[in-house]
């Protein structure tokens, strides 16, 4: 068999959950939309259903397929839903959705359902994606409230550039959110990932952790408290062929990278077609049979190539961690023209394996 693969640590997908629960000094729904950043959410959320205080997906599919899966806690609709029609699965299958446009105010005034339906009512409090204005939300809620098939209304809004501590959007925002949103009864919900590492004064009711649930830091500098999420993916193979090359010999595709010494070439089975990044630079870093190592050439679909010169002790079989608890996905991520967010989603041939 191939050897490429993903570990996913679920005992380190707990301890993170945890960590960002403590932070938000409230509860927590557990972010598992494009399949759980591509760690596989029905495992994911299993492993985490008996502590988890629910859980956000994008769409009603994801949300059905946890469902099947047996995931009996309260699942958000962090898009709502994208025609009225939806709205009999959403209150069958006990989902909750997010109400982000007028039209879906309007959908549920036309749309009596069985019993109460959770509502999260979005504000676009300044990053301009969805959301209701500010001069449409006090509105909103008022409609909604006075809807006898809505229940609950929480109060949410998102951040835009959270992940950046010392620009003043954020504060912005909240600004933003406080004042359309005094008065209004409900609970409330701003915090993703970096809100909830980088900003406390954002901390609320609920709290919606993604990207460090996974082990990974959403910002570029160092930060104390992201120093405790722990990896959840480790992606790792094997090297299969090993080439002895003279100096100015090229290697790989474009010859991006030309022997300066006599260097021992190890061939690894991962390429981008695993979800490993096209672009990482020469000198990404590697771990080989537990040493760093470093990416030389460019990666192909299938295969990638490492320097084996300064580990004589490694040959084929030798094992090569591409990211996990020894090479950070953020370093991966600094050499690699991407994000920590597209680097985890973009696994997908290399089969998931699961530990803890």
């Amino acid at each position: 068999m191939r050897p490429a693969r993903a570990l996913i640590d679920l005992e380190a997908l707990r301890h993170n959950y945890r960590l960002a629960r403590q932070l938000g000094g409230g509860r927590a729904l557990a972010v598992v939309k494009a399949d759980a950043y591509g760690h596989g959410a029905v495992r994911c959320a299993l492993a985490l259903q008996d502590e988890a205080d629910g859980f956000a997906v994008a769409c009603i599919e994801e949300a059905l397929a946890l469902r099947d899966a047996g995931i009996r806690a309260p699942i958000l609709l962090l898009e709502g839903f994208f025609d009225a029609d939806e709205l009999a699965l959403v209150v069958q299958h006990d989902l909750w959705t997010v109400v982000h446009a007028r039209w879906q105010v309007e959908a549920l005034e036309r749309t009596p359902l069985p019993r109460p339906l959770q509502v999260w009512l979005k504000l676009d409090s300044g990053m301009h994606r969805v959301g209701l204005d500010a001069a449409d939300y006090r509105d909103a809620w008022q409609r909604l409230r006075a809807l006898p098939h809505v229940g609950d209304i929480v109060k949410m809004s998102h951040f835009a550039r959270a992940d950046e501590p010392d620009c003043v959007r954020t504060a912005e925002q909240l600004a933003n959110f406080a004042s359309v949103t005094v008065g209004l009864a409900g609970e409330t919900s701003l915090c993703n990932s970096p809100a909830l590492l980088g900003w406390p004064q954002a901390r609320a009711d609920w709290a919606r952790p993604g990207l460090m649930l996974y082990g990974v830091s959403p910002f570029a500098q160092a930060n104390d408290i992201a120093a405790q999420l722990r990896p959840v993916m480790t992606l790792e193979s094997k090297v299969i062929a090993v080439r002895e090359l003279p100096a100015g010999e090229p290697v790989g595709y474009g010859a991006r990278f030309v022997t300066e010494r006599p260097t021992r070439i190890g061939v690894v089975a991962m390429g981008y077609a695993d979800g490993y990044p096209q672009f990482a630079v020469n000198g990404t870093p590697v771990a080989i049979d537990e040493r760093p190592g470093r990416l030389v050439g460019r990666v192909s679909m299938d295969m990638l190539t490492v320097d084996l010169t300064d580990h004589p002790q490694a040959g084929v079989g030798s094992r090569v961690e591409l990211w996990g608890n020894q090479v950070p996905a953020a370093q991966v991520v600094a050499h690699s023209q991407t994000s920590a967010y597209r680097l985890l989603c973009a696994v997908k041939r290399a089969p998931l394996q699961y530990v803890g």
